[in-house]
């Protein structure tokens, strides 16, 4: 299995990646007082100290790589999948040897525990997008919590959003010539991803093809 091969369709225009902060952990030692080292995961949000706070107390780590990233067999995940449609899992097969087209990024979308994981299934010959998905950690095991299985289709994390570009072609395009993009972006909210931007982007054939944003409805 390979993460972040080949060229989708989105990655023209920037690439996944999954971003994880790793914070110093600061102790004060008064005298006469040992420092403790804290343990367990550690807290994400961090209140004031209180004024009865007494010197030696020891600040909360952030979240290490290690507490919030675990790497997942995607292939494995994506042919277990019941949300994943038959169509996308019979053209899930290796381009050559165990080399399977798939992007696969990590980054925190939904406020779990562990980084979610995002999951692009591609062609082979082409590299365009057959479908994108998204898994949360839900006590110990991946639920799908997103799909998009509108070809061409590709999901990105972009600044703690989920970003699905879907290529437009009119009449007559060839594959790798599509005549534009739908850019939605998605935010976690009450348990689900609801849409919250849209935009379309042309693209114009006299400047090589570079998108050309449409004209805002609103």
């Amino acid at each position: 299995m390979r993460g972040l091969t080949g060229a989708g369709p989105g990655r023209a225009r920037g690439s996944s990646q999954a971003v994880i902060t790793v914070g110093a952990v600061l102790a004060a030692v008064a005298p006469f007082a040992a420092a403790c080292g804290t343990g367990g995961t550690g807290a994400r949000d961090e209140g004031p100290a209180h004024a009865s706070a007494v010197a030696g107390a020891v600040a909360s780590p952030s979240p290490s790589p290690s507490d919030t990233y675990r790497r997942v067999d995607a292939v494995t995940l994506i042919k277990k999948d019941p949300e994943v449609s038959t169509a996308v899992k019979r053209e899930l097969k290796p381009c050559s040897g165990d080399d399977y087209p798939v992007d696969v990024a990590y980054g925190d979308l939904t406020g779990g525990a562990l980084d979610d994981v995002v999951v692009n299934v591609l062609t082979c010959g082409d590299a365009v997008g057959i479908g994108s998905y998204v898994y949360r950690d839900v006590r110990g095991s991946y639920k799908n919590v997103f799909k998009a299985e509108e070809s061409p289709v590709y999901a990105e994390i972009d600044k703690g959003d989920l970003s699905v570009t879907k290529q437009v072609y009119e009449k007559g395009d060839p594959v790798s010539s599509p005549s534009g993009e739908n850019v939605i972006t998605y935010s976690w909210s009450a348990g689900r991803f609801v849409q919250e931007h849209f935009h379309h982007n042309e693209y114009g054939n006299a400047t090589g093809g570079q998108p050309t944003p449409a004209p805002d409805d609103n």
